[in-house]
């Protein structure tokens, strides 16, 4: 991090900073130096004193408020430079460090031009006349609104000085529109128009936005450049006459293009999660309703990271639709993330599209099938028979046959089928569950009970249209991704579902606290179960269809589950932060991509930048509760690995589920089926082999020392 950008995020907050040779120094009741060195933070301490500090506290970025959605970049009078306040004197109010706050020589040329007209339309307005009226009062244009503007401009001149209604008038007034965002004050103004900090703004630059304020949605240089060029001159031509630059300064400027380079105005996708904040508070009590300061859970690292991750993201999977001529100029793929703290439901970031400005439709409350990412509440239904009791106990050992099958549900036939068609015969569930095999998903949840599966989700927080069929093992009832983030919490808390929050604290206009953010948590799931349905996804991401995260480079401990169905889903998480990410259409147009192609490197770009910050980087190996014990499986035979079966691969259990015996020596037998095939399968050479039916007869005994399964 450069010193440059540091200033820029304090500034953000509303403090004043300079840059130093060593870093940045920080004004306020408490004024802090913090040294860099290549990039990172070496030291705080304060000023004053000398002494070193653990740490500095940044009072909270503003997000928004109740007048609007105008987007700030707060900045001090120490931070404009002179060529900034004299366009800005030349255009509104050149006598404005001279007069009382009323400019009375204006006034009476603006009544007499009016008089004569016999309009009221004469502009008289002074700064602080102008700062009154964006403080407090209506916009018309009536000399009674000029009336109460000037009793109000006094009290602002005895009680502030210039220097003070300057900066607070540039801070405030109004330079345009961004989308769905009005743009308030210089420093905003600059990164949106010129991706400038407001210091190093030129003079046609400056002079530019001077000439805004007039008329800015007249004036908009992007929109009606020729306008903006025309009234910049004008300003440049009042500058030379108010002798703030010479004849040929003003000669060269006005030669020039606008220049315009649209900035990053700051967190324009952030107005998603504030729409979502609004509504809950909206939901809050009556005295919580009438705050005066919501603070949010929101953190704008995490927001920056994740609008950076999805535009990386989405442009990747834009080059894979065009790839596959799946392109469209009518519509484009839309795409939601949603970050959380999984022990306190705390919201870090949220997207609810690509583009706020385009679409208010927040997509984390859409509804659409989650595909693969459900499966893990089929697998925790069948674990829970270790705890539940009843047949068949289900453990990760166990397995299910993954072949084609038809599922009878009533008068319904259903036939699922596995991506690519491809199949893998017997499986245990550890391995079902990694490889995202439908047709044995589908046999789990039939094993289990699809009650049993819809029970899970109930109690995961998941809405009632989830219904017990064949189908609920693939995904197939719609749910939103709040609504999968939040039932995954589950898993990343021990059996806890934690509920999701998008305020911290609300207070009243005299500081008192109205409402503090608690976690609100409920015992779901046995903490044993949650710990083997965690272990199960890590194995998502060592061996099966999540295994580019790791290819992308994350390390830290993760668990997670690829999703499929119209669009493409990663659900994931690390012991400080879980984070679910989908991607599709608005129409319902089938994506065509899967979820490891499109919603997994938008997981993994994110919550690698996530994990650079301390509080979300510390991730932890996740911990087995009492009453789980590890043991090592033969993947082919289910049981213990031994020495006559190779390596096997650690697995979890519930004390006493675990298998009991060692494997043995394996051999295939071959046996002919009523239809004139063959069918295989595996026994211990000692054991008699079983027929697979009563007619057919072993036709070859074939001993080995370990299968592998179809790929």
């Amino acid at each position: 991090m450069a010193a440059s950008d540091l200033a820029a995020a304090i500034k953000r907050t509303g403090d004043s900073v300079a840059e130093t040779d060593r870093g940045v120094t920080i004004s306020g009741a408490q004024p802090v130096e913090i040294s860099l060195s290549n990039g990172r933070i070496t030291s705080i301490a304060d000023v004053a004193t000398h002494r070193s500090l653990a740490n500095y506290q940044l009072k909270p970025q503003h997000l928004t408020s109740e007048e609007g959605r105008d987007k700030h970049m707060p900045v001090s009078f120490s931070d404009i430079p002179p060529v900034v306040v004299h366009a800005i004197l030349s255009a509104e109010d050149k006598r404005f460090f001279s007069h009382s706050g009323i400019d009375a020589l204006r006034m009476a040329k603006a009544a007499y031009v009016d008089l004569r007209q016999r309009r009221k339309e004469q502009g008289a307005s002074t700064i602080t006349m102008q700062l009154a009226r964006n403080l407090c009062l209506r916009r018309d244009k009536s000399w009674k609104r000029k009336i109460e503007e000037a009793m109000i401009t006094v009290h602002l001149e005895h009680t502030l000085s210039k220097q003070q209604i300057f900066e607070r008038y540039s801070n405030l007034v109004y330079l345009g529109g961004d989308g769905a965002f009005g743009i308030a004050g210089i420093g905003e103004a600059a990164e949106a128009y010129f991706n400038k900090d407001v210091r190093k703004l030129s003079l046609p630059e400056a002079a530019t936005i001077a000439g805004l304020i007039q008329r800015p949605i007249y004036f908009n240089p992007f929109r009606y450049p020729n306008r903006a060029r025309d009234r910049r001159n004008i300003v440049l031509k009042r500058m030379r006459e108010n002798k703030y630059i010479d004849e040929q300064q003003y000669e060269q400027a006005s030669a020039l293009p606008l220049g315009l380079h649209t900035g990053k105005t700051s967190l324009s996708e952030s107005q998603y999660f504030v729409d979502a904040a609004s509504k809950e508070l909206a939901r809050s009590d009556e005295q919580v309703q009438q705050a005066t300061s919501v603070y949010t859970t929101l953190d704008l690292r995490l927001q920056r990271a994740a609008e950076q991750a999805v535009a990386d993201g989405m442009q990747l999977v834009d080059k894979q639709l065009a790839s596959r001529n799946r392109s469209s100029a009518s519509a484009s793929p839309q795409v939601a993330l949603i970050a959380l703290d999984p022990h306190t439901g705390q919201i870090k970031a949220l997207i609810g599209g690509r583009e706020y400005a385009a679409s208010q439709l927040d997509r984390i409350f859409a509804k659409r099938p989650p595909g693969s990412v459900f499966k893990p509440f089929v697998y925790t239904a069948a674990l829970n028979t270790a705890v539940t009791g009843g047949e068949p106990l289900l453990t990760p050992a166990s397995f299910v046959d993954d072949s084609p099958t038809t599922f009878g549900f009533g008068d319904t036939a259903y036939s699922p089928s596995n991506f690519k068609h491809e199949f893998m015969g017997q499986v245990t569930l550890r391995q079902a569950m990694a490889h995202s095999l439908n047709v044995a998903a589908v046999k789990v949840a039939q094993m289990a009970g699809y009650a049993n599966v819809v029970a899970v989700a109930r109690r995961a927080g998941m809405n009632d249209d989830i219904q017990p069929t064949p189908a609920v093992a693939l995904g197939a009832y719609q749910v939103t991704p709040l609504e999968i983030a939040r039932a995954y919490t589950m898993f990343a808390n021990g059996g806890q579902l934690v509920q999701p929050a998008f305020m911290a604290e609300v207070r009243d206009a005299n500081g008192g606290v109205l409402y503090r953010q608690q976690p609100k948590t409920t015992r779901v799931l046995d903490p044993r179960i949650a710990f083997l349905m965690v272990d199960m996804l890590q194995e998502v991401m060592r061996s099966g269809t999540a295994a580019g995260v790791r290819a992308r480079g994350f390390r830290y401990p993760a668990a997670g589950k690829t999703g499929t169905s119209h669009d493409g889903w990663f659900a994931g998480f690390t012991s400080e932060l879980l984070c679910v990410v989908w991607v599709g259409f608005d129409d319902y147009t089938d994506l065509g991509l899967e979820g490891a192609r499109s919603a997994l490197p938008i997981w993994t770009e994110f919550m690698t930048e996530a994990a650079r910050y301390k509080q979300f980087g510390d991730a932890k190996p996740f911990q087995p509760p009492p009453g789980v014990t590890q043991a090592s499986v033969d993947p082919q035979s289910g049981q213990l690995a031994g020495p006559a079966c190779g390596a096997g691969i650690a697995s979890y259990f519930v004390d006493g589920t675990q298998p009991q015996t060692q494997c043995a020596v394996q051999e295939v037998v071959l046996t002919s089926t009523s239809d004139g095939g063959f069918a295989e399968q595996s026994a211990p050479v000692q054991a008699k082999a079983v027929d697979a039916t009563p007619l057919s007869q072993p036709l070859l005994v074939l001993p080995v020392f370990q299968l592998q399964p179809q790929q």
